[in-house]
């Protein structure tokens, strides 16, 4: 009796296996549902000709390795194992691995994390070596996430943007900031790419730029980035707002660096060491209220008394090179979405913009003073 009771209960536990195997492979997340249809993996041929010369390629394998930040934290929310984890299946076809997860110190979730070529995986493959303009490290930041473990913090981050026009307060921006400075010192900085979505690409931009005060510049893919005109639009309602704004702002965690690096000055006594060395790439949608405004020659709004410090004064133009869907009107989730950046029937515009709100972000790299060569170690 018990020899039958034992096996009855060992083809339910089988039965349920296999459930839960079928229900995770057709998981909305897995990679095979909604990753890239037409990416293949790197094979030898990629000793001779690289796939990661062509730009969509490349914009390609770094949004997933962006989605795989996203998984990585829903995995551990969701208590996966290593043999159902999601997140993995976004690297490995690319031949690259994690290294290093970035921890938000507040609630433990994971913001970003490190991938490295896998030399390993790939020799296994005969892929003797790794193919020209791929990365050695990748550092992939998420943007928010709407889940109970983590919207707290994430929101904070996202107000602390509408607020000061910084994250330099955030204690992701300086975890982020050290993982940067680490890859860059242990591969070199042109083996090295950052890239963020959302609000992960705003974390991707100031610390992108605090490195290239430094001096150091890396490459910077940022998708969907948040745009400092959505709190230039709130700021300028009225009288009311304004007043209201002011007290909600002063509610808000800050620090006297979040307050400075959201006024800028621009010096006519420069040193112009970032000049045309850091030109990072974004992807926007003109559908998606939080980015379009890079896409704006005026950056949405201008005021007289902007316009004399829209830019370097030096006579030069703060540029980006910007990737503007051209789909046509769309819906916000979608306009948003990181997917339509891997999407088969992507169509893109490609220009080297130089608009106001792009100068207002990138101005700083125009306008350091010369002792800012000799600063160790410390964002600007």
């Amino acid at each position: 009796m018990m020899s039958k009771t034992s096996a009855q209960e060992m083809v339910k536990t089988e039965g349920a296996d296999v459930v839960k195997e079928e229900r995770e492979s057709s998981h909305p997340y897995a990679f095979h549902v909604s990753g890239p249809r037409n990416v293949a993996s790197p094979n030898w041929k990629e000793i001779i000709i690289s796939s990661w010369k062509d730009g969509n390629y490349k914009r390609t394998v770094i949004a997933c390795f962006i989605q795989a930040v996203y998984l990585l934290e829903l995995d551990r929310q969701e208590n996966r194992t290593e043999q159902n984890a999601l997140a993995p299946k976004w690297w490995i076809p690319f031949k690259y691995k994690l290294s290093q997860t970035l921890i938000d110190e507040r609630d433990g979730s994971i913001f970003g994390a490190i991938l490295e070529w896998d030399r390993a995986a790939a020799l296994a493959e005969f892929i003797l070596m790794r193919p020209s303009g791929a990365p050695k490290a990748v550092l992939a930041l998420r943007g928010t996430l709407l889940k109970g473990p983590t919207i707290r913090r994430d929101v904070e981050d996202d107000l602390r943007f509408l607020a000061w026009e910084s994250l330099k307060g955030s204690v992701r921006f300086n975890t982020a900031l050290e993982a940067l400075k680490s890859i860059s010192d242990g591969y070199g900085s042109n083996n090295v790419c950052i890239a963020g979505h959302s609000l992960g690409a705003g974390f991707a931009l100031q610390v992108g730029k605090a490195l290239a005060k430094q001096g150091v510049f890396v490459e910077a893919h940022l998708f969907n980035p948040p745009s400092v005109s959505l709190a230039m639009s709130v700021r300028n309602i009225g009288e009311k707002a304004t007043f209201a704004w002011k007290r909600f702002k002063s509610m808000l965690p800050s620090s006297s660096e979040s307050q400075a690096n959201g006024n800028e000055v621009v010096d006519n006594t420069t040193n112009l060491i970032g000049l045309n060395k850091w030109v990072p790439h974004l992807y926007v949608n003109n559908s998606d209220y939080i980015c379009c405004y890079y896409n704006d020659p005026t950056g949405g709004e201008e005021k007289a008394a902007d316009k004399e410090n829209a830019g370097p004064k030096n006579g030069q133009a703060a540029l980006a090179k910007l990737f503007v869907m051209s789909k046509g009107k769309q819906k916000f989730l979608e306009a948003h979405g990181l997917e339509q950046w891997w999407s088969d029937d992507l169509e893109l515009q490609l220009a080297l913009q130089s608009s106001k709100l792009i100068s207002k972000q990138l101005k700083s790299l125009y306008s350091l003073p010369p002792s800012s060569q000799q600063t160790q170690g410390k964002p600007q």
